[in-house]
């Protein structure tokens, strides 16, 4: 078995706290699943605009990682907003938005399809949400609060790139940029929030503060289903490698696999950079621990310093392992992504939706971490490309070429 990444450097930590025979028990059922689920599939499969993003099989990849299978879940183009995000903070902003509006009514019957007829556009235009963001997830909230008429105002950090702003601004959102790093910025919009009145629609949960992040990630799991519906009869996956961040990404996929599979699951992988690796190290300790730092890494809609509460109920009995990995190899990732290399179609892909890819690669070329994690020729591996290019000129920066010529040669 060759290795994809020779330079990658590699940490991987097993999960002593992994339950493989578990059924999905309740208590994960109260954050992720059952009714809330069917609820948030329901509404986002009526949105204008919404179908099943794709599922690649790249067998090229597989063939030359030694293995039976790669399937890439791309949503480069989900609702035209570059990532999977659009399925969370979207949705959030909906139900907060619904919730509030039956409070100052006292109706109980208010609908996702008032909102978006504008039924109650005087009191939704009354209603600010906000959040901190990498990018991705503000833009989620930005075009939510621009399609169901409310007001916005997203939070970015210090090393967010300009071209993240803007694409947050082309919502109609105010952007306030802050000094420090991500978790810096959600003390400063939760800060903001509590003192002007507006509404946070965080995909992070902490202590008093639940709701909302249940939410989001019951969003996400509607990506997670299209993957298993997407999936070749009888070829459930092995392994799924996903990246981490505050973990709210895993969490859904991992959680709604569980409930759907059970005990017969995939053995779940979280991967994050070298620089940001909350969950790996919470799982190192048994606990949620947080890192700090700038957290600069070039994987943004990673950067994260503190584990999301909600997500680690599902990923600390529900993750076989964790992963890092350092900033090159996912650079490395997206260029080959983009090249198309083995025969595989060329890919448009961010450097944060590589991760669980060049995670997976770099597995595959160590033999000591391929032995842990179960990695044969047998091995059928998903992995989910959780974003497109959201910064075009630094995607081009990056690959040589632009997203479109990428495209193009697809």
């Amino acid at each position: 078995m060759i290795s994809l990444l020779p330079n990658l450097r590699l940490q991987c930590t097993a999960n002593p706290s992994v339950q493989p025979d578990a059924e999905y028990s309740e208590r994960q059922q109260a954050i992720l699943g059952g009714q809330a689920y069917l609820c948030a599939e329901q509404q986002i499969k009526r949105w204008p605009g919404y179908a099943a993003t794709p599922l690649c099989d790249l067998k090229g990849l597989a063939k030359a990682a030694g293995v039976a299978q790669i399937l890439y879940k791309d949503e480069a183009d989900r609702f035209g907003l570059g990532s999977f995000k659009a399925l969370g903070g979207a949705y959030a902003v909906s139900r907060l938005l619904l919730r509030e509006i039956e409070a100052r009514t006292g109706r109980t019957d208010v609908s996702v399809d008032d909102l978006l007829s504008g039924l109650y556009r005087d009191i939704a235009c009354d209603i600010t949400v906000t959040c901190a963001t990498d990018g991705n997830h503000g833009r989620s909230v930005a075009w939510g609060a621009q399609r169901f008429g409310c007001q916005c105002v997203i939070y970015i950090h210090a090393t967010v790139s300009e071209g993240r702003k803007q694409a947050i601004e082309h919502y109609g959102a105010q952007v306030v940029r802050t000094s420090g790093n991500y978790d810096d910025s959600v003390r400063q919009a939760a800060e903001d929030a509590a003192r002007l009145g507006r509404f946070v629609v965080s995909d992070t949960s902490y202590e008093g503060y639940m709701d909302v992040p249940k939410d989001v990630m019951q969003g996400y799991a509607v990506m997670a289903d299209e993957a298993l519906q997407q999936l070749p009869a009888g070829q459930v996956p092995t392994h799924v490698f996903l990246q981490g961040g505050v973990g709210g990404l895993a969490a859904a996929v991992c959680a709604h696999f569980w409930e759907q599979l059970g005990a017969s699951r995939p053995r779940f992988v979280v991967v994050e950079p070298d620089k940001a690796a909350c969950l790996y190290e919470s799982t190192r300790a048994g606990k949620p621990v947080a890192v700090h730092g700038d957290l600069d890494t070039v994987m943004a809609g990673l950067a994260c310093g503190e584990v999301s509460l909600l997500a680690w109920e599902i990923l600390h009995p529900g993750a076989h392992a964790f992963l890092t990995i350092d900033d090159e190899s996912a650079l490395e990732t997206v260029r080959l992504l983009a090249a198309g290399c083995y025969g595989d179609a060329p890919l448009v892909a961010g450097e944060s939706a590589v991760a669980g890819l060049a995670g997976c690669l770099g597995a595959l070329g160590d033999a000591q971490v391929r032995a842990q994690l179960g990695l044969d020729a047998s091995s059928r591996i998903l992995v989910f490309g959780s974003e497109g290019a959201t910064d075009a000129a630094l995607y081009q920066r990056i690959v040589g070429k632009s997203p479109e010529q990428v495209r193009m040669a697809a």
